[in-house]
């Protein structure tokens, strides 16, 4: 059994700057305009089996506008950031300086009162593991950039500390071959003209 799951970060809803823990707004004009543009690359993945989205605006609206009718799925939400939904990390600090060190620090704290990172990271991962697998199989899942470095740090067996090192830009898409915890990361290249 093997199973080929790409991971599509959702469009943009803000600036880099201004993005929000747990942000539940839709695409913002910069986000419609970058669909647009990646279209003819990402439009193709609506071919696979399976097509998922995280239950958040952006996802949907970005999986909906590739043509991929995506259903959303609990288990690709953001990480649950308690108290601090809807802040800026910069918001966050201002407010709790110490909880955002001790959170940065310790992917097993939880000092917004939501969710932790390793617990985040586990629960992206059992959806990956959870997946219906056959020969063969592929999936599209558009979803938050957290979760796709959630489930590349999972794939990877990374320690979760690695999460804060994985920049996943919007619309940018990764591939992981496998089954259920044993994942590889597919790297596609431009193929060469002759």
């Amino acid at each position: 059994m093997h199973l080929r799951v790409t991971f599509v970060a959702a469009a943009r809803s803000s600036s880099l700057l201004a993005e929000r823990f747990e942000d539940d707004r839709p695409l913002d004009q910069a986000g419609w305009d970058e669909v647009l543009r990646a279209a003819p690359e990402l439009v193709p993945l609506a071919a696979a089996e399976l097509r998922y989205c995280s239950p958040t605006p952006r996802s949907r609206a970005t999986g909906d506008a590739l043509g991929y009718a995506p259903l959303a799925q609990p288990a690709l939400r953001d990480c649950d950031m308690g108290r601090w939904r809807g802040f800026t990390l910069g918001e966050a600090m201002a407010r709790e300086p110490s909880a955002v060190d001790a959170w940065l620090a310790d992917p097993r704290s939880v000092p917004h009162g939501g969710e932790s990172l390793t617990s985040f990271i586990s629960r992206v991962g059992g959806w990956l593991d959870t997946r219906p697998a056959d020969d063969g199989s592929q999936i599209v899942a558009v979803a938050e950039p957290s979760v796709v470095r959630a489930a590349l740090v999972y794939a990877l067996k990374a320690q979760p500390s690695a999460y804060w090192n994985i920049d996943v830009r919007p619309l940018s898409t990764i591939t992981l071959t496998g089954i259920n915890g044993r994942w590889n990361l597919r790297l596609e290249g431009v193929p060469q003209r002759a």
